[in-house]
């Protein structure tokens, strides 16, 4: 007999979701992603790369969300609907261990905002 899982809650409240069938933490990253795939139809970006892990001292390990691939530039970009403490923490050992910087964006037009700056 196969057990019924109970429905559990995220502890930061993010909704899974899919698009073309690949499937996101939370809708925040999804729509960034959708953000990321127009901009590339546009010419402002080449490509992205998703959950990109850095391996970090202490047996530690970062996701950054995409890393993203400009004809100028390269850039790490995390979608953050709430940013804790431990994220920002180590979001700070990343930029100064790889000595880059990490671009937190809260929403879709965040995404646009960067690459148009660029």
């Amino acid at each position: 007999m196969k057990k019924i899982k109970p429905f559990v809650r995220h502890k930061y409240a993010a909704k899974r979701c899919e698009y073309q069938g690949i499937k996101f933490p939370s809708t925040l990253e999804r729509d960034c992603f959708i953000a990321l795939e127009e901009l590339k139809k546009a010419g402002k970006i080449l490509f992205t790369l998703r959950q990109c892990p850095v391996h970090l001292p202490g047996n530690v390990r970062h996701v950054i969300d995409f890393f993203v691939f400009t004809p100028d530039n390269a850039y790490f970009v995390e979608a953050k609907g709430r940013d804790l403490k431990i994220g920002a923490d180590k979001r700070k050992m990343v930029e100064d261990l790889l000595n880059v910087q990490v671009h937190v964006v809260k929403s879709k037009s965040d995404v646009y905002r960067l690459f148009s700056e660029s």
